[in-house]
């Protein structure tokens, strides 16, 4: 098991952006140290503010994309191998429309767009302006890389160290957390399990193992530091290798092929038994699921054993939602609205937080071998996606309401 990230969350303000800064990257440096020398390597270390139309009041276009592309000069100088400037949100439907040039003008700078409101509501506009910022960002860059940066978020809060989704809540009080890349316990903890019960129990007991040495050190850093520890996301984020593939997983349990039936089952145990681990959750601490980023799944949507939909199953029971999903090159703004108007209404209805990192990959058709030169993908084939064009009142200005669902409800 790894540390995929140490995630320092601050407003850039306060005190002010000069000292802000300076007191994140003296944090970094000893968190790093101190999570190393317990023993874990540390990938990266991350920064992630407030939502940006909070803080960022600069008007002009090309100076707020100078503003930014300085911010990430600065936070790199700090220490900090991204950032993340948090989510577009509803109410402030320019903040959208600004992502595509702010990610073109900072490469290691992550956004997101908020699709829900408090209280179960979906903004309609919100869901369609990421769709059209995910069709923009796909065309950046001839692989279609840069939507890696961009997710659409729902019902998410703040305090999740995984990027795109990370982000600071308005508060001016710095935080941190710790994400974990941990598939290699799910793998191991499986592998020649006679009993599922026993499955569960080692993945438990490896978990909390884990979680206690982490805590001890956040908890010394919390202290000397006066920076509030959010919690860990065990996501059990993987790698695209076997050993560390959370496909490998979930057939290690008993499934031939990630995707056919039996599938959801296994999800749902693992998340089941994430839930019961003993140790501070915050973010997802949930299954995740990325296609390019598991060598497993992204085999089985190769094959086309697994899909588009299923994931978006899965995501009912488990999990973070649709992450990096390889698209055909020609989907449209209106079908991906289709898209994230589903992974919105699943996040309201079962009140749980889902993103949907989507990435339309320009030339390709439904089939085609994806070709990226990324350490941390598996290449697959582009995925189809079944999503026409919504119509009638689905195409309205208006914030839509569902119901969160009560345990014990029958419907």
């Amino acid at each position: 098991m790894k540390i995929r990230s140490i995630t320092y969350f601050f407003h850039p303000d306060h005190p002010s952006r000069k000292e802000a800064l300076a007191q994140a990257g003296r944090f970094i440096r000893e968190a790093r140290a101190a999570v190393e020398a317990s023993g874990y390597a540390v990938e990266t270390v991350r920064l992630a503010t407030p939502p940006f139309p909070i803080w960022l009041d600069e008007q002009d276009p090309a100076a707020a994309r100078k503003l930014i592309r300085e911010f990430e000069n600065q936070a790199a100088a700090a220490g900090f191998t991204y950032i993340s400037l948090g989510p577009a949100l509803p109410d402030s439907p320019e903040s959208f429309t600004r992502i595509p040039g702010f990610l073109e003008a900072a490469p290691n700078t992550f956004f997101s767009g908020m699709m829900t409101t408090p209280g179960g509501g979906i903004s309609l506009p919100a869901v369609r302006a990421c769709a059209r910022v995910i069709e923009r960002a796909a065309a950046l860059t001839p692989d279609g890389f840069t939507n890696l940066r961009f997710t659409a978020l729902a019902n998410v809060q703040p305090g999740s160290p995984f990027f795109p989704a990370a982000y600071h809540s308005a508060d001016v009080q710095p935080a941190f957390a710790l994400a974990t890349a941990a598939a290699d316990l799910a793998v191991e903890a499986f592998t020649g399990a006679p009993t599922l019960q026993t499955a569960q129990q080692r993945l438990r007991e490896a978990l909390e193992m884990h979680a206690r040495r982490l805590v001890e050190v956040a908890q010394r850093l919390e202290k000397a530091q006066k920076v509030h520890f959010y919690g860990i996301d065990f996501s059990l984020a993987p790698f695209p290798e076997e050993a560390q593939s959370l496909g490998t997983a979930l057939q290690r349990l008993g499934i031939e092929v990630v995707g056919m039936h039996g599938s959801l089952a296994a999800a749902a145990l693992i998340a089941s038994t994430l839930d019961q681990a003993n140790f501070p959750h915050t973010g997802f601490s949930g299954l995740m699921l990325p296609v390019l980023e598991d060598s497993t799944l992204a085999r089985a949507a190769a094959l086309g054993t697994l899909t588009v939909k299923d994931l978006l199953l899965y995501s009912a029971v488990c999990g973070t939602g649709l992450d990096t999903i390889p698209l055909p090159g020609d989907t449209t703004a209106d079908q991906i609205a289709a898209v994230l108007l589903d992974v919105a209404a699943l996040a309201q209805r079962l009140d749980k937080p889902l993103t949907a990192r989507l990435m339309p990959v320009p030339g390709k058709l439904a089939g085609d071998p994806t070709e990226f030169e990324f350490a941390y993908f598996a290449n697959s084939r582009v995925m189809p996606l079944e999503a026409a064009p919504l119509s009638g009142a689905f195409l309205g200005g208006d914030t839509i309401t569902l119901q969160p669902r009560k345990p014990g409800e029958n419907s």
